[in-house]
């Protein structure tokens, strides 16, 4: 087997909604198509990748750099020892071909979309879920059959009060979620606690929201935060300092008792393991949030996972950011301890399959071969339109 044709395009996710650091007004995605000469069931086979939001498309990365190592490969040596499949691993190094190291930044995007995209075409061909397939080769054969997902929201609106937020938590769990997240650090703490009290009556038990700083604090005020915070006993206190600070996270620890969360900006094995070794998180309570599209792929993030078992670290303290089908995957195959959720935010790559609805804070995956792209329509709409050979 061989591609045949590499088709990537630029799509906006622009909204109003900001975080603590960032407006998300300009916001966009790379979406990328892998078309091969494989046919199942008289259907060519096409894989399908973009990346997880908060990075930007990666459209010159892309087409600058790690497509044409793709398509100017001998198709031979991106295939598995049958012959007849994609090799992950073997497409990772031609892509990573004459890339020094260290130096993660955007790149390990850009490879990351390209990773999804050959993973939905390896369960293609196999005429299995992407879950199923990865439970067989790095799991114990069985995947799980439902994952745990809470719903990330709770960004700060022009002119949003307090009233909205409620709403919109309230939307979240007749949505069929029991868990919720929201964000805090763009307001002032008094402020911020009045928000998490308001959401607090909708969701009730703290356990069940989680709260999100997305790197914005210095010591200082993440210790103030976490002052203010602890009281409540929320789920986890999430990426209080600059994801690359292991001080910060390390005295923080030493500070908060409560469970924390953090790794979703840290795209390589190298850098989990240096958040294990001097960021001080606690194996028996703490979340680690890496993100296989934005850290060079599944191939990266098998590694991720090694690192963790190592420092004695269970999959099940692993909730990836993305809050789409192809962590969802990655979850169940794996058997990880969850998977984020965007169920208003950023559609249609937010969210899951069509015909698996959240009940009772849990989703199943759709016996659909691949990832599952196929059944969320509007998703596949965003594909044919800009992704059509």
């Amino acid at each position: 087997m061989r591609i045949t044709d590499i088709r990537e395009a630029r799509v906006s996710i622009a909204s109003d909604i900001a975080n603590a650091y960032i407006s998300f007004a300009k916001m966009d995605v790379s979406v990328l198509a892998l078309y091969t000469d494989v046919r199942v069931d008289g259907r060519r086979v096409v894989g399908y990748g973009f990346n997880s939001n908060g990075r930007y498309a990666q459209s010159g990365l892309l087409r600058e750099r790690f497509l044409p190592r793709l398509r100017d490969a001998d198709p031979a040596s991106l295939l598995d020892e049958s012959g007849r499949n994609l090799d992950p691993c073997r497409v990772w190094d031609t892509l990573m071909a004459n890339e020094k190291p260290g130096g993660h930044g955007e790149r390990s995007v850009a490879v990351g979309i390209v990773d999804m995209a050959v993973w939905d075409i390896v369960a293609k061909i196999e005429g299995r879920p992407l879950a199923q397939v990865l439970a067989e080769r790095f799991g114990d054969g069985e995947a799980d059959p439902w994952v745990p997902v809470y719903a990330a929201g709770g960004y700060y609106y022009p002119g949003k009060q307090v009233s909205a937020l409620r709403e919109e938590m309230r939307d979240y769990l007749e949505l069929g979620y029991t868990c919720t997240k929201m964000k805090i650090g763009g307001v002032p703490l008094a402020e911020d606690l009045e928000r998490v009290e308001a959401a607090l009556e909708v969701v009730g038990d703290a356990s069940r929201l989680a709260v999100d700083a997305n790197g914005r604090f210095d010591l200082r005020t993440a210790l103030t935060f976490a002052d203010g915070l602890a009281p409540y006993g929320v789920r986890w206190y999430e990426e209080a300092g600059d994801p690359l600070d292991f001080a910060l996270q390390q005295q923080l620890g030493e500070h908060y008792d409560p469970p924390m969360a953090t790794g979703e900006n840290l795209f390589s094995h190298q850098d989990a393991r240096n958040l294990l070794r001097y960021g001080g998180m606690r194996a028996d309570r703490d979340i680690l949030q890496m993100d296989p599209v934005l850290g060079y792929g599944l191939v990266e993030y098998l590694r991720i996972l090694d690192e963790l078992r190592i420092h004695g670290w269970s999959p099940r303290q692993c909730i990836p950011h993305g809050g789409h089908q192809f962590a969802l995957n990655i979850a169940a195959g794996l058997k990880l301890g969850g998977n984020e959720s965007y169920p208003r935010v950023f559609a249609p790559f937010g969210g899951f399959a069509d015909s698996t609805p959240v009940e009772e804070g849990l989703v199943a995956l759709p016996e659909v071969p691949g990832i599952g792209f196929e059944d969320k329509r509007e998703l596949m709409k965003v594909f044919k339109e800009h992704l059509s050979s």
